[in-house]
Order: structure tokens, then sequence, then C-alpha cells
């Protein structure tokens, strides 16, 4: 075999060094448009007047892209898939969108109803729920391209609509559960076999559920009451034993205040054996013996509590509060049941959020058009963030955790 020559094999060479650096510059171009990493210190934080969403990134408490197009967000929230790359935001017009977080992208959006409220994502990570209060019912849909798996509309209010519903939450057992505002149900929804759902009806658990939640080791759905005090729990572990009262007449006696907006019970707070949650009308926060449902106590705060959220840990719980008060933040401590901070980062203090292992809280402020972030041991503040009228703010820890 004849042996190249000199200049061949320069050429040779240079040949190669140009094709590496042309494979190298493709590699580069296309990570530039796509973050390649991984993203258990990302978020998206909702702007909810813009119709747009910010990835954020927990550690350098940088935003890395800004997402337009999302719809009416006004009462938005965001599951994400269960590799944590794909939120899918819920938008009160009825939109379903689905992201890329790493690239900043927005895959699909579809509006599927006309008013929607929220959202849930199956333990396998296959099924995305809508739950809408216009037409009134719940959507099933793939969460790979968004095509519709199942409709299941809600009990008849008239002739003309459906119950509103609300409290849609994933629970073990590929199961989806919601409550019905208008008559006063919660239904159980499995999709093991996602051709044929199969439903369990609970009736008259009580008047007006507004909303739900599962307890985080995905045992008890807990429903609250509007149209009257108490709450109705379900057992599902031993869902034939059906929906018992918890809490009934609580706050009796006492005059009620204006609800200038509803509490979120998905944001409550267990800590140890106690849970801790909003009183509707009151300005005090419950502290309920998680074990038997009873209440054990009951702390008087600032305002009426929104979100009442406990630190990764339990150690303390963190409560924002609804109009007028919603420029303040108090801090309880879970052994004492003394509040022993008291924050005032503004007015439109709607959300808080903590990181993965709680030593941050980024908190929502909406007419500062920021996003404030606390160190939780020092209660000082570490950062600031400028948001558009933010309000939602969802971590990627939330992709492992049941009902959120």
């Amino acid at each position: 075999m004849k042996r190249p020559t000199l200049k061949q094999t320069v050429l040779s060479l240079a040949a190669l060094l140009l094709s590496s650096l042309l494979f190298t510059t493709s590699i580069q171009a296309k990570e530039g448009s796509c973050n390649v990493r991984g993203t258990g210190d990302l978020g998206l934080i909702i702007e909810r007047a813009t119709g747009s969403a910010q990835v954020v990134n927990t550690s350098t408490h940088k935003s890395l892209f800004r997402v337009k197009g999302l719809g009416d967000l006004s009462h938005a929230s965001v599951v994400y898939s269960r590799d944590a790359r794909y939120a899918y935001v819920f938008g009160r017009d009825g939109g379903l969108s689905k992201i890329d977080i790493l690239c900043g992208t927005l895959v699909k959006r579809i509006v599927q109803g006309g008013n929607s409220i929220g959202g849930a994502i199956s333990q396998d990570g296959s099924l995305i729920a809508v739950s809408n209060y216009e037409p009134g019912g719940v959507k099933i849909f793939a969460s790979g391209d968004l095509s519709l798996v199942a409709d299941i509309p809600a009990s008849k209010v008239d002739d003309k609509k459906n119950s509103k519903t609300v409290g849609l939450v994933d629970t073990p057992g590929q199961n989806f559960v919601f409550s019905l505002y208008d008559t006063g149900e919660t239904w159980v929804v499995n999709m093991s076999d996602p051709t044929k759902p199969n439903i369990t009806r609970y009736k008259k658990i009580g008047k007006q559920p507004y909303d739900g939640l599962v307890t985080p080791d995905g045992r008890h759905y807990i429903a609250g009451l509007f149209g009257e005090d108490g709450m109705a729990i379900l057992d599902l572990w031993h869902p034939e034993k059906g929906m018992r009262r918890i809490m009934d007449h609580y706050g009796r006696g006492e005059k009620k205040l204006p609800v200038y907006k509803m509490p979120h019970l998905e944001g409550w707070a267990i800590a140890g054996d106690r849970a801790f949650l909003p009183a509707v009308g009151h300005h005090e926060v419950l502290v309920v013996n998680s074990k038997d449902w009873k209440q054990q106590a009951h702390i008087k705060v600032h305002g009426q509590p929104i979100f009442v959220i406990a630190r990764p840990d339990g150690r303390y719980v963190w409560v924002n509060f609804a109009f007028p008060n919603n420029d303040t933040v108090q801090v309880i401590d879970t052994e004492t049941l003394k509040i022993v901070k008291t924050l005032t980062p503004g007015k439109g203090t709607l959300h808080m959020e903590f990181t993965p292992r709680g030593e941050a809280v980024w908190i929502s402020v909406r007419d500062k058009d920021e996003v404030q972030i606390y160190n939780t041991e020092t209660f000082e503040k570490k950062a600031t963030l400028p948001v558009t009228k933010p309000s939602g703010i969802f971590f990627t820890s939330r992709a492992h955790t049941t009902g959120l």
C-alpha cells in the first residue's frame, strides 16, 4: 500500500478538524436554544395579566425564559411531567398549554372548555385531567400530544348546564378525584383502562364544595364546604365506607366575615400529626389532629387566610391573606402555635412556594411586579426578581408529589 504524502496527511487532518468544528458548532447552536441540564432546580412563575410565564432557576435566582401566548391566566395552575421537563398550564379560559421548560417554548396549546379551574396529572404521568366550570365536568387528555382520551360531564344542575367541578387531584391507583360545586358530590374516576373510565359517585357530601385536596400520603381526600361549616373526607384506602363529615360546625356562634377570596385547600399544611388549614370567613388558621380529624386549636391571624403552607420539614407554617389584608405574610411555629414573624412584602401577595428542601421561599407580589425570595431560617430577603403581575409559583419538585 502506498503511503500518503505529507500534503495528503495535512489535508486529511484539516478536513477532520473542519468536520469536528462544524459538528461542535451545530451542537452548540442546539444547546444555545435549549438548555442541556437537569430540571430539579427549575420552576414556572405565572404572569397573570400578560398570558405569559417565566421559567426560573431557584439556585441562581434568575429567569431563563419567558413563554407567551398562554391565554387567560387570571386563575392558573401548573403540573409537571414525570421527567420534570414539561409543564402543563391550566388557564381560566379553558386553555391547556404544554411548555418545554428546557427550551422555553410552547409545545402545544388547546382550548378544551369555556372556563377552567385547574387540573392534575395521573400517577403514571400519561394522562392530564382538566376541571371545568363551563361546560361543567372533567376532560382527560394524553400527556404526549394532548389528544382527548375521555370526556366526563358532571351532574346536571338544570336543563341547560352541568355542575361546576372543583378540587381535582390525582391519587394512587391511577385515579382522579374531584367535587361538584352545585350538586354537592365527590367523584372518583379510575383510569386504569383509559378507554373505560370507572366512576364512583359520593352524593350529598355537603353544600357547595369549593375546593379539595389529598393528604401527602395519598390516603385521604378532603373537600371544603362553602355553603356550610365543616368538611367532607374520603378514606381512599376504604372507599366503600363512603364520605363522612369532619370539623362540623367549626366557628359556630361567631360572626362570619365577608369572603373576598376563597381559600386554597391544596396549599394547606401537614406538619407531623397536625394539619393547618384556612378557616372560611374567619381571621383564623385551624389546627386539626390528622389522625382523627378533630380540631385541636385555632390561631388568630392578620386576615382571612388564603394559603397555609408548611416548610418542607414542617417546622414553620407560612400564611398569606385575602384582600384587604393581602400585603402581609405571617409565620407560625408549629410546635408552640405562636406567630413568630410578620412580613409585609407588599400589596397583592398572592402565592408562596418553597424550594424543594425549604431553605428559601419565593413570594409573588403582584402590585410590585416582583417575586421576593426569603431565607426561611433568618426571614431575611435574599433576592428580588422582576416579574410582570406574578401570581402562581410552581417548582418542578411538584412532579414527584401526589396531589400537586
